[in-house]
């Protein structure tokens, strides 16, 4: 059980004078900071006076909105055909301001749709310079008569420059509206920012940018929303001895460090992308297009993009043969940043990554670097086609981008790496990472309706597990039913639709094409009829298949079956549902499910199993019979499963137990003492994800003793094994997935507590200790091992990491003594990390929430990490959380041990007292929260009693 905190009386009283102190002395610090701050940005800059974007006085309401500027969404009067932006960032501080900035200046040209006195454009965070007196200049174009500016303003809640008019703009006439502007170039991730890193003794500077969702306009002021694509004429201003890249291909540089960009494509805002840098690059090609590999110039000196580049030709040479079109750029950029919020952007001609996510080097990186890197590379060059050439119209259809790019991401990868067998992964990377989002009452549909997803935090929302990852078994329903799939629905739809945007009824018209136009294909009903069903409703069905009568019934699955789905659903939370199946290991004809219940012919004594090579996005429940013929083949002859279905049947049955089905968790552990026998990756990595549930739920109490010795049992067979294998942990297993069972092997054997393990970890980290320059652990296992030794050491060894840390200059070694510096059953070392992860100058601020999530992750660690953010939202929400893609990872990672009913009270007090400030992009994942703990304490009080006395009775 959690426990808290004792503090006295007179501690307490002494502690409260002080803290009443401290806020005088703070607001008093901060009202002189914030009036430096407005004589600083009013002061002139290269010549230019500037204008503060302080928030105008207009009328507000707290009601429905009213005038255009306070809706979240443009109005549909002006479309933007193309912008001249000219940016020039500074490298270095300003002197005026204290500040890196940069000043720009932006023409964009639009066409009037309807006749308005109005304009209304996103500008975030600019100054604007005052031009004749107001905020911009308007000019009619092609005998188009501009009518004169009445007023302007910044509307600063919905983040717009509005500009009424005189007279009104005429419908099918052309315009430019003109703008000079200076932003701070800072270091928020977002827009165009700065980046920092050091090299050869020196810090260097970079500006970068990041436009996904609603950034763009926080580097000049634009139409930026999806729909309202555009070309755009780049030009860069730099210092000498520096690089200016964006999404085209550079056309001509002068000595004054201008460079000017070919016109983009049509595209939206957000696949924007401008970065000043003095990287260097590797070059390759592809037909005709170069293809460059960017990074620090010690890590291309070094060969650390030499992967990226040699995997890229062949998976765009792919994706040409999938799409069967041809890659629609000049140029295809791909750069590693040293800050960088998401795992990567798909920017067209010029995508941008975290420098784990492509930079790859063999004598440090591990199998699982490597595999990162193949995998991300593969997303985003699937973007170019989905996404980038056919763009959603609004972000409430994410998943017509983010989900059709993971699908086919498997498809490159495998591609490019055949003998890896990395399609099999999805089911643990993608379908159970999805499952146990979507069975929460509090899920979304794929596709939400488009007043449900306005405002940037609503928008950042989507992008999530369900957007990314659901989709690839949906559309596995189609897919696989023939080979229109692949081939002849998605070139079809990105032809009619290529520079331009769609919503996912679009998508389905095509699949509808190909299926009619495919001799031998049939469906039972139409692709809008059946796929509709799986994007307009969340969640997912329980399909219930009673071997005794044939009956085959669905029901919509819920973690917790007591939780109230609020959601109305059109078609009452009913699917149809493909069901492939095989008995007694031969594979039957295919069935569909297409009402609540059904018949087959799964009868007889032989053992039933559905959704083979889980095709379907479903889960299976059985007959207790053939539960037991399940469980006896696992036992007597594993392999006779097909390796997917073992990692399914293992995962259904682990969460069946916590559903409404008549399971009880006991049994559920009957299945795991077939792991003893086991040896691939897939079954065991399912199984401890699962058992990793009943370790959060019992290592407070006493109920993980007997769970520790039983699992220990279970591990130290595939523990011995490895051991063999590799000759005493001299050898690197051969296969792909054998790597990473001997790194579960490993770690889940130190953590359970077999004392071999925690002696080879330790001697290993000790090695390392005496002799620093040179490290004995191999990459692959150095994740696990630097965790275990440092949990069993103490200071001495935490201090050699954080050094070791510190020291890095590869971001992937970095990144693995990061998580495991959380590993230290020590509390002030812990209470001493969190205070780090809120230092930039110590933990960079794209990994300030993954650190306080492995602090969170250690027994020890959750609590401390629990009271440091309560006591820090304010501050961790305004420098971390609002636009966030990481943030709702902060919130679920914290609370997911929770159990109790003081912990679900606390959580509850932790929304209510929060709720002016906010949660941004983590408020769906704070519900989600308090539904996983409700199930969470329901589950431990039906089930520690029964689950302690099976584990004792086993353990003995």
């Amino acid at each position: 059980m959690a426990k808290g905190f004792y503090i006295s009386k007179n501690m307490g009283l002494a502690g409260l004078l002080m803290g009443a102190v401290a806020v005088v002395i703070i607001i008093a610090l901060a009202a002189v900071y914030d009036k430096e701050k407005t004589k600083n940005q009013n002061k002139p800059v290269d010549g230019v006076a500037m204008l503060t974007t302080a928030s105008p006085t207009t009328s507000s309401t707290l009601s429905t909105p009213k005038d255009p500027w306070e809706h979240y969404r443009l109005p549909d009067s002006l479309s933007p055909v193309s912008y001249n932006i000219t940016l020039w960032p500074r490298l270095v501080v300003n002197a005026s301001t204290g500040l890196y900035i940069f000043t720009g200046q932006s023409a964009v040209v639009f066409q009037c749709k309807k006749d308005t006195d109005l304009i209304v454009i996103h500008c975030n965070k600019l100054n604007l310079t005052l031009l004749n007196g107001h905020h911009a200049r308007l000019t009619g174009l092609d005998g188009a008569t501009a009518p004169t500016v009445k007023t302007s303003w910044l509307q600063v809640k919905t983040e717009y420059l509005v500009i009424q008019l005189n007279g009104k703009l005429t419908a099918g006439k052309s315009y430019r509206l003109s703008t000079d502007f200076q932003g701070e170039l800072a270091d928020d991730l977002k827009g165009f920012y700065r980046s920092e890193y050091t090299e050869d003794g020196g810090k260097k500077v970079v500006a970068t940018s990041q436009m996904q969702a609603t950034f763009a306009r926080k580097a000049f002021p634009c139409f930026d929303e999806p729909a309202m694509k555009a070309v755009f004429h780049i030009t860069l201003i730099h210092q000498r001895g520096t690089v200016a890249l964006s999404n085209g291909r550079d056309v001509d540089g002068t000595e004054v460090t201008m460079t000017r960009f070919e016109p983009t494509k049509r595209m939206s805002t957000y696949l924007l992308a401008f970065i000043v840098s003095d990287f260097d690059h590797i070059t390759g090609s592809i037909e005709n297009n170069n293809v460059r590999i960017w990074a620090r110039r010690k890590a291309i000196a070094e060969g650390h993009g030499n992967y990226a580049l040699n995997v890229t030709g062949p998976m765009l040479n792919f994706f040409e043969r999938y799409y069967n079109a041809s890659y629609p750029l000049s140029k295809s950029d791909q750069i590693a940043l040293p800050d960088f919020n998401a795992g990567a952007m798909e920017n067209w001609g010029l995508i941008t990554y975290r420098e784990t996510a492509l930079l790859y080097d063999p004598a440090i990186s591990s199998v699982g670097n490597k595999e990162r890197v193949l995998t991300v590379v593969a997303h985003e060059l699937a973007h170019m086609w989905f996404g980038n050439l056919v763009t959603l119209r609004w972000w409430n259809d994410l998943w017509l981008n983010e989900g059709f790019a993971s699908y086919v991401e498997y498809l490159g990868a495998d591609y490019a790496e055949p003998t890896w067998n990395i399609k099999e992964q999805t089911i643990l990377n993608d379908v159970h990472k999805v499952f146990a989002v979507d069975a929460l009452a509090s899920s979304h549909p794929l596709s939400r309706k488009e007043e449900e997803v306005n405002q940037p935090d609503e928008i950042s929302e989507m992008f999530n597990t369900i957007s990314y990852s659901k989709v690839l078994y949906v559309l596995e329903h189609l897919l696989q039913q023939g080979s229109l799939c692949s081939r002849t629905s998605p070139t079809s739809y990105l032809n009619e639709f290529a520079f331009n945007n769609t919503v996912y009824s679009d998508l389905w018209d095509h699949l509808q094409k190909a299926v009619l136009t495919t001799p031998g294909m049939s469906l039972p009903h139409t692709v809008h009829d059946i796929m509709n069903r799986w994007i307009l409703q969340m969640g997912f069905p329980v399909v219930t298949i009673d071997t005794a009568t044939g009956h085959i019934t669905q029901k919509h699955f819920l973690l917790d079956p007591d939780s109230v789905v609020d959601r109305p659903s059109p078609y009452n939370y009913t699917w149809l549902v493909p069901i492939k199946w095989m008995k007694g290991g031969v594979e039957r004809e295919q069935h569909w499910l297409l009402q609540e219940t059904g018949i087959s012919n799964a009868t007889g004594s032989e053992w039933v199993l559905a959704n083979l090579n889980v095709s379907g996005y479903y889960r299976v429940n059985y007959d207790m019979d053939n539960w037991e013929r399940l469980l006896n083949q696992l036992t007597t002859d594993h392999t006779v499963i097909p390796l997917i279905n073992r990692a399914q049947i293992v995962d259904d049955a682990f969460n069946l137990a916590r559903d409404s089905v008549p399971w009880e968790s006991v049994l559920i552990l009957y299945i795991t003492r077939y792991l003893s026998q086991e040896r691939d990756y897939i079954p065991w990595e399912s199984a401890l994800r699962n058992l990793n549930y009943y370790i959060l739920m019992f290592d407070r109490g006493q109920a993980y003793g007997v769970l520790q010795g039983y699992l220990k049992m279970q591990i130290t067979p595939l523990f011995e094994y490895f051991r063999t294998i590799t000759v005493d942990w001299t050898r690197v297993p051969t296969g792909h997935n054998d790597q990473y069972n001997q790194i579960n092997a490993i770690s889940f054997a130190c953590r359970m507590g077999v004392e071999r393990c925690r002696v080879l970890t330790s001697d290993w980290f000790r090695e390392w200790m005496l002799n620093p320059d040179h490290n004995p652990i191999h990459p692959n296992l150095k994740t696990t091992v630097y965790c275990n030794a440092i949990a069993a050491g103490g200071v001495a060894e935490w201090d050699f990491a954080w050094q070791m840390f510190k020291n890095a200059t590869v971001a992937t070694e970095a990144a693995k003594l990061r998580s495991s510096l959380a590993c230290t059953k020590v509390p002030w070392l812990l209470n001493r990390y969190l205070d780090y992860s809120l230092d930039p100058a110590k933990i960079r601020k794209q990994d300030c929430t993954s650190t306080i999530n492995y602090i969170a992750g250690n027994v020890v660690g959750m609590p401390l990490a629990w009271d440091f953010i309560r006591a820090r939202w304010n501050y961790i929400y305004t420098e971390y959380g609002g636009g966030s893609f990481s943030f709702s990872n902060l919130i679920n990672g914290v609370t997911r041990r929770f159990s109790t009913e003081f912990e679900l009270k606390q959580l509850k007090q932790f929304k209510e007292d929060n709720a002016r400030v906010g949660f941004g992009s983590g408020t769906l994942a704070l519900e989600q929260a308090i539904e996983r703990t409700t199930a969470n304490i329901k589950w431990v009080a039906e089930n520690q009693e029964p689950v302690m006395k099976w584990l004792a009775n086993e353990c003995t």
